[in-house]
């Protein structure tokens, strides 16, 4: 008899839970679960209300989970004891963190580059087994080249420094009807400013073909691939993959600036799910 497994892809915001028994899957999204800001019981009290119910009778053997924040014992802990409290006949309870669960998504069980492009940004390489190399995740005040947070930070300035031309202003006034008061209290004394910055990122995607909107996004890349991927010897060497709603919605531009850098472009998927479905079956 096939066991019954539950996978988890969780960021702070929200979470992605896939039932699979045989060749049988249920979906289930839930608030995201970040340790760092929830105790151990905060999430078991989410996990009955969200999750447990929705999955009635079901008995679940093992669960994989991999979320944002799971790279301390103490952390990974937390989330583990969460878990087993709520599913105490999971046999198998595993916990690590999203930068692996991207590498599995993606990679397989294949040497290969992993990249996260989301509101935040992060990359390694992953030997088919384990990360080996990473890449310094400096957040999004000093870092997170090409994230969200990275795009929308360029999209703000252009905006405030008066860089846009009179019809990207005025689409941008439409969009938004917004100002500079407003903008600066949002990025600096109101809560998570690097989701709010990363909103302005969809500003970009709806005005492609501009010659400056092409510019930030180009820009924005560059970054990334100069400071992160030219680290690796091993960009040369293997295929590298992307994650993250950021990744798809430029993908034409990221495969375009591989080949530009002689960089072998490998998957591209929205979210790890379906990578990691496959990678658990």
């Amino acid at each position: 008899m096939s066991s019954t497994k539950l996978i988890a892809d969780s960021g702070a915001t929200k979470a992605e839970w896939c039932l699979l028994k045989g060749k049988k899957k249920k979906t289930i999204f839930t608030q995201g679960i970040s340790p760092f800001l929830m105790s151990s019981e905060q999430i078991s009290s989410l996990l009955q209300k969200e999750l447990k119910k929705k999955l009635a009778k079901t008995q679940v053997d093992e669960i994989d989970f991999y979320g944002t924040g799971c790279s301390s014992e103490q952390n990974i802990k937390s989330i583990k004891q969460a878990l087993k409290e709520v599913f105490p006949s999971a046999q198998k309870i595993k916990v690590d963190n999203d930068m692996m669960g991207a590498a599995k998504a993606l990679c397989g069980h294949e040497k290969g580059i992993a990249c996260i492009l989301g509101t935040g940004s992060n990359t390694c390489y992953y030997n088919g087994k384990r990360i080996v190399k990473g890449s310094p995740g400096l957040g999004y005040v000093l870092g997170d080249e090409g994230s969200g947070a990275y795009l929308g930070r360029k999209v703000i300035q252009h905006y405030l420094y008066n860089t846009f031309d009179e019809e990207l202003k005025a689409r941008f006034d439409a969009k938004y009807n917004t100002d500079r008061v407003e903008i600066l209290d949002k990025v600096y004394r109101q809560p998570m400013p690097n989701r709010y910055m990363a909103s302005f990122a969809l500003f970009l995607s709806e005005n492609r073909g501009h010659y400056m909107v092409e510019n930030i996004i180009e820009d924005s890349f560059n970054d990334f691939f100069f400071n992160h991927l030219y680290k690796f010897r091993e960009s040369w060497l293997y295929p590298i993959h992307f994650t993250g709603s950021v990744a798809y919605a430029f993908r034409d531009v990221l495969k375009a600036m591989c080949h530009t850098y002689e960089l072998q472009p490998g998957r591209i998927l929205k979210n790890p799910m379906q990578g990691l479905i496959e990678y658990h079956s």
